[in-house]
Parts: structure tokens; C-alpha cells; sequence
């Protein structure tokens, strides 16, 4: 079994049959992975960025109980220390599992994207969130203008949301 199938298996028992948590990450880590792929990301870059997609929201479970709130800033600050507990249980580099917890603290920050691998997270994160937060055209295409630099993250936002 690959170490990104016993991630994502891990990351379900995280979530303790949290189907809408383990679904939503199970769509920003396929979105991740396609994106990365038509990017051309190298193989460490690709493995970081599919982590960093099924981790992402890890920090959520301990911002609900410290904080009342699932916020993204809140899960910015919680989850790379949850991601370094799990990811530490699988034989990584120490510099993959810190570019993944520091995806992690910045997935929800878009004023400062400067690396493919983050701009990629953002993008994939933001296609599931539309969705699921059924978010108006308007607001879809602003972020679209504002937000996506990926060809196949615009090409997938127009197929998805503005056909």
C-alpha cells in the first residue's frame, strides 16, 4: 500500500466516521492531484502537495473543541502540530512532513501565495468549498479573476461553475 492510501486511510479514523470531513478531503486531494500532475510538479513535489490535500483540514477537531469554530485561521494554527503527530508515524523526511505542515498553516491564506505546491492546495480547497458551500456565481467569479493561476484549476473552476 503506497504511504498516501495509509495517509488517507489514517485521516478516516481521524474524522471517526465524519463522512463530510473524509469526503471533502478525499475532493480537494483528488483536485490536488490532477492539478499538480497537469502542472508538472516533480515527484516530492507531488507526494507534499497530495499529503498537504489529505491533511489539510486536520486542525479542525481541536479548533472545535478550544475555540467553538472550525475557522480556517483557527485551523491554520492548530493543525500542523495534529499533521506532524500522524505524519511522523510514517517514514518521512523531515522536510516533507514541515512543507506539509506548513501547507497546512497556510491554506487559507491567499494573500501571499508564492510556491506552486501552496497556489495548487488553495485552488483544489477552494473547488470543493464552491461546492459544498454552494457559493453564488458572483462570488465564483471574483475568486476567479482574484485567486486561481493554475490553467487546469481555471479550467476546472469555468467547467465546473461558470458553463
Amino acid at each position: 500500500m503506497s504511504t498516501l492510501s495509509e495517509i488517507l486511510l489514517a485521516m478516516t479514523r481521524y474524522f471517526e466516521g465524519d463522512r463530510k470531513r473524509i469526503n471533502h478531503l478525499i475532493k480537494v486531494h483528488s483536485f490536488a492531484r490532477i492539478i499538480g500532475e497537469r502542472e508538472a510538479l516533480d515527484d516530492q513535489q507531488q507526494f507534499i502537495l497530495e499529503a498537504a490535500a489529505l491533511t489539510h483540514d486536520i486542525g479542525i477537531k481541536v479548533s472545535e473543541k478550544k475555540y467553538c469554530s472550525s475557522a480556517g485561521t483557527y485551523q491554520e494554527i492548530e493543525g500542523p502540530s495534529e499533521a506532524r503527530s500522524l505524519l511522523q508515524s510514517f517514514e518521512l523526511d523531515q522536510a516533507v512532513i514541515d512543507r506539509v505542515c506548513w501547507l497546512i498553516a497556510h491554506h487559507h491564506t491567499y494573500d501571499s501565495i508564492q510556491d506552486l505546491d501552496h497556489q495548487i492546495l488553495v485552488e483544489a480547497d477552494f473547488l470543493v468549498n464552491a461546492d459544498e458551500d454552494q457559493l453564488p456565481v458572483q462570488s465564483i467569479m471574483s475568486l476567479k479573476n482574484s485567486l486561481f493561476r493554475t490553467a487546469v484549476g481555471i479550467e476546472l473552476l469555468t467547467d465546473l461553475f461558470l458553463r
